[in-house]
């Protein structure tokens, strides 16, 4: 059986300036070791918001082992993963995307 991982990544993933080894990082949250400190962006549980900040603890849980996470994002802090967002949104507005943050995401990974 093949090991799919506690999460997936976007092609273009956001990375807070305070993450400075990229590789690791998603490296500790495919095989769910995620530390305290580290915030993931990623595609909502429920179908009326667009984007979650979650502490890359809760990928540790088993039902992410069968179910990976979709992480648009990592970030060292919350408040950083909240820049992240703002970055994320000022780049769907220019590309004409205003108010539709996910058909971005998923437009820029074709």
């Amino acid at each position: 059986m093949k090991n799919r991982g506690f999460c997936r990544f976007h092609k273009n993933l956001y990375f807070g300036e305070s993450v400075k080894k990229h590789t690791y990082a998603k490296w500790q949250l495919f095989h769910g070791k995620g530390g305290l400190g580290t915030f993931c962006i990623m595609r909502a549980m429920s179908s009326c918001d667009q984007l979650d900040i979650v502490n890359s603890m809760l990928l540790k849980q088993p039902y992410y082992k069968s179910n990976p996470a979709y992480v648009y994002g990592i970030a060292g802090s919350y408040k950083e993963a909240l820049d992240l967002i703002v970055k994320i949104t000022e780049d769907a507005v220019s590309a004409g995307y205003e108010g539709r943050l996910v058909d971005y995401l998923g437009s820029v990974s074709e």
